[in-house]
């Protein structure tokens, strides 16, 4: 699969130095509606040890990096995978919003740009959920618009 992704109009070939990931968002370009998330570059997986090791009173599991998917990935959000699958990737855009060094800044600034674009409340973002919390309960956007201005 091809790259997908776009910044400041250009398409990405080589993440920039010391990226430890980025902010994202996916426009639906039929219906407009977005999908705000985040990815990591790189992948850490912990290899389980082998019987030898075992023997030789190994106790911790190797630890393997290595690139992530994020030159094909289309995002994590079910109905926008739906969508996609449906319609055709050629009926998005793939922007990144921004580069981060650290896990936390990643973390962070997916948080901002969601709060920011009031993505659980606004019904153009697929978004239902801000970091790793649910918010699916959320009856009244409106009301919690109104309460916040």
């Amino acid at each position: 699969m091809s790259n997908n992704w776009i910044h400041k109009g250009k398409i990405v070939e080589q993440a920039p130095e010391g990226a430890f990931g980025f902010i994202y968002e996916i426009v639906n370009k039929t219906t407009g509606k977005r999908y705000i998330g985040r990815k990591y570059l790189a992948t850490t997986k912990r290899k389980p040890l082998t019987k030898a090791q075992k023997a030789k009173g190994r106790t911790r599991r190797d630890v393997v990096r290595g690139e992530s998917n994020w030159r094909s990935y289309q995002g994590s959000c079910k109905p926008l995978l739906a969508d996609i699958k449906a319609i055709g990737k050629e009926n998005f855009t793939f922007e990144i919003l921004a580069f981060a060094e650290t896990k936390g800044q990643i973390n962070y600034l997916e948080m901002y740009y969601q709060f920011v674009h009031h993505a659980l409340l606004d019904s153009n973002y697929y978004n239902d959920a801000i970091g790793s919390n649910k918010f699916s309960t959320i009856k009244d956007p409106e009301k919690i618009l109104e309460l916040i201005k």
